[in-house]
Order: C-alpha cells, then sequence, then structure tokens
C-alpha cells in the first residue's frame, strides 16, 4: 500500500529514496528500534521526508544491522522493512549526486579496483622511467628518496593533488551540508561539532545498540569497530608523519631520512600497520555479512578503496624496511603511485562517506540541542 502513496513516487527522484522514505513511514509509525542508534531518533523529529532528509538519515546510518534483527516486519513479511541496505543504497547514490564537479559524478558508477590500479601503476611508472630516463642507476641504488624525485618536485606534485582532493570534496560537502538543512540549526557551532568530533572518534553507532555489528550468522561482534579504529587513526597517522616531515624540512631545515625513534617514523610505522591490519579485518568481516545488509552496486567502490588504503600502509612499510637496498627506488615508485590514486579518486570514491558521516553526526547533535521537530525548524528557517 505504501508504494502507491503519491508522496513516494512524485517528490523523489529515485526508487532508493521513494522506498527509504516508505521505510522511515513504517517505522516512525513503530518506533520499536528509536534506543539503537541515532538514525530513529533523528527520524522522528520528521513527519514527511524530502531528499535531503533521508540523504541525512542515510549517512548517518553505520549499518550495524540491529534494526534489521530486531524488527518485526523485516522480510519476509508483507511490508519488507530492510532499513540497512535501503539506506545503503540511499548513501551511495547520495556520494554520486554531491560530487564535484558535476560532469565527474559518473566517475562513482566506474571508481573499482581496476581504475584505482590503473592510476596508481600510471603514476608509479612515469616515475621510475622518468628515472630510467634520467639516470637509470639512481632507479636500482638504496639510500635517499630525493636522488629519485627531488623534494620540491615530490612536494609540488603531491600538493597539488591533494589541494584538488580537498577542494572536490569540500565543494561536495557545501552542497550536502545545504541540502539536509543544517544551515536551519546552527548545526557548524563548536558544541556541536565537538560532540560529533567525540561521537566519530569512538564510532559510537557502530555497536548495534551495545551488543555489535550483526553478521550472517547472527551473532553481533564488535569486529567492525576494532578494524574501523585501525584504519581510520592508521590513516591520521601516516598524514600526521608526512605532515611532520614536511614541518622537518622546511620549517627546520631537517632533511629526510629520520630516525627510528623520530615523530615521522614513529607516526609512519604505526599508521602503516593499522592501514594494513584494518582493511583486511573490514574486508574479512564484509564477507561474513549477512548479504541483505549490503548493497551489491557499492561492492567495487568499496573493494577499491580498501584495497589501495592497504597497498599505501604496505608499500610505506616496505619502504622503509628496503630503504638501503637496490630496491628502493621501485618501491618508492609504486608507493608515490598508490598515494597519488588515492588522493585523485577519494573525491569520488568511498573516502567521503566518513566527511558525509560526520557532517550527519554535527546535524543530529545540533537538532538534539535544539529539542524542536525537525519540520518546525526548518519552517522557521
Amino acid at each position: 500500500m505504501f508504494d502507491k502513496d503519491p508522496r513516494f513516487s512524485e517528490t523523489l527522484s529515485t526508487d532508493p529514496l521513494r522506498e527509504a522514505a516508505r521505510l522511515m513511514t513504517v517505522c516512525n509509525s513503530c518506533r520499536y528500534c528509536e534506543g539503537l542508534c541515532a538514525v530513529f531518533p533523528a527520524m522522528e523529529l520528521r513527519r514527511s521526508f524530502e531528499e535531503g532528509d533521508l540523504n541525512y538519515l542515510a549517512n548517518l546510518c553505520h549499518s550495524c544491522g540491529a534494526c534489521y534483527q530486531d524488527c518485526q516486519f523485516s522480510p519476509p513479511h508483507e511490508f519488507d522493512v530492510n532499513v540497512p541496505q535501503t539506506l545503503a543504497k540511499v548513501r551511495a547514490d547520495s556520494y554520486r549526486s554531491y560530487a564535484w564537479p558535476k560532469a565527474f559524478q559518473p566517475l562513482f558508477d566506474r571508481n573499482g579496483l581496476a581504475i584505482s590500479s590503473i592510476a596508481a601503476l600510471s603514476v608509479a611508472a612515469f616515475i621510475a622511467g622518468f628515472a630510467l630516463w634520467h639516470d637509470p642507476q639512481v632507479l636500482f641504488s638504496g639510500g635517499s628518496f630525493y636522488k629519485l624525485m627531488p623534494h620540491n618536485v615530490m612536494a609540488l606534485l603531491f600538493g597539488a593533488v591533494f589541494l584538488y582532493m580537498l577542494a572536490a570534496v569540500s565543494m561536495g560537502f557545501r552542497t550536502y551540508w545545504k541540502e539536509i538543512g543544517a544551515k536551519s540549526v546552527s548545526a557548524g557551532r563548536i558544541p556541536s561539532v565537538w560532540q560529533a568530533i567525540k561521537d566519530a572518534g569512538q564510532l559510537r553507532y557502530l555497536d548495534g545498540g551495545g551488543v555489535g555489528c550483526y553478521n550472517e550468522d547472527e551473532k553481533p561482534t564488535d569486529n567492525r569497530r576494532l578494524y574501523h579504529h585501525l584504519t581510520f587513526y592508521g590513516f591520521l597517522l601516516c598524514f600526521a608523519a608526512t605532515s611532520t616531515g614536511t614541518i622537518y624540512h622546511y620549517a627546520f631545515g631537517w632533511e629526510a631520512p629520520y630516525g627510528l625513534f623520530s615523530l615521522p617514523k614513529l607516526f609512519g610505522v604505526l599508521g602503516g600497520v593499522g592501514l594494513v591490519i584494518g582493511p583486511v579485518g573490514l574486508a574479512h568481516a564484509k564477507r561474513k555479512r549477512h548479504p541483505d545488509l549490503l548493497d551489491p552496486s557499492a561492492k567495487g567502490m568499496e573493494a577499491a578503496f580498501l584495497v589501495m588504503l592497504f597497498a599505501t600502509g604496505l608499500s610505506g612499510l616496505l619502504l622503509m624496511a628496503l630503504r638501503e637496498t637496490p630496491l628502493m627506488g621501485v618501491m618508492l615508485s609504486l608507493h608515490l603511485g598508490v598515494v597519488f590514486a588515492l588522493f585523485l579518486t577519494m573525491p569520488y570514491g568511498k573516502f567521503v562517506h566518513g566527511i558525509y558521516r560526520f557532517g550527519a553526526l554535527v546535524l543530529y547533535a545540533a537538532e538534539r540541542k535544539a529539542d524542536r521537530p525537525a519540520d518546525a525548524i526548518r519552517k522557521a528557517a
């Protein structure tokens, strides 16, 4: 009966959005799952669901699967309520719809493992080929990275792709922030942002209401949260290693290589270990999940992101281990190629889910503080 309601067919642009609106209407009448995560209390602040509302709720969802297990209307019930899978589809569509520039939105349809691998290997081949053309001995001699590529050239090349990534992600987030109605409750204020930082930092809503995420065997575990932590903090530590090394080089004139107990090396080793263990664990955990909870169309994009993160961590660790050997040049070329491809594809892959989810957590913190129905807040604004 819900799929014939004109509210779900005329005002929303895609089938996943229409299905999400139908499910949120059912769930808003039941409210049995309101204590499981942030999605359902946020849903209860709304009596109708526009596209921005549904994209907000989809990115607020951490896909723990608890609502699917607890729901009395989940399949094979005729209401066919499957919130995790439906919101996963809406979430993936939101990445595409907010991508900047719009001409690059189709990249979400193609940004699988093959594209990321080709980009990484192409950059690696270019760097290695340049070294071979300039001085073949450099490619097969250990020691300094900057014999293969001068520091200023390396900083310029990777600084440019990093700035492009920031610009593309920022422009996409700007549109998302506006459409989910964050400005109506002044969500960008410090208390809301700080609460979101705490919630994101501990993955507060990835616990299935306290018992963990559900898998195909219906036994909840906390493995996904552990591997998410290793991946997230591993990435931050690797970024901290690069940032610290840049400060050392330009502010203090301290050139690499740095000692084993220096900050760049400590951050890099710990971050690399996190980026090796975390993505492998997430890939294994995904294989254990019930297929009814997943969006099959996003499989390629998710695999590409995990493989690129894993390759970044592994190639970085191997580069440290092989620095004084003839393999240093080859490993440096591969590592730089992987990192360049990772940054280049970030705005058009799974990476943006962390940005949009954080924005959703900020809005949720602001709405809780406002303690007013979201429909009323929108009208007042």
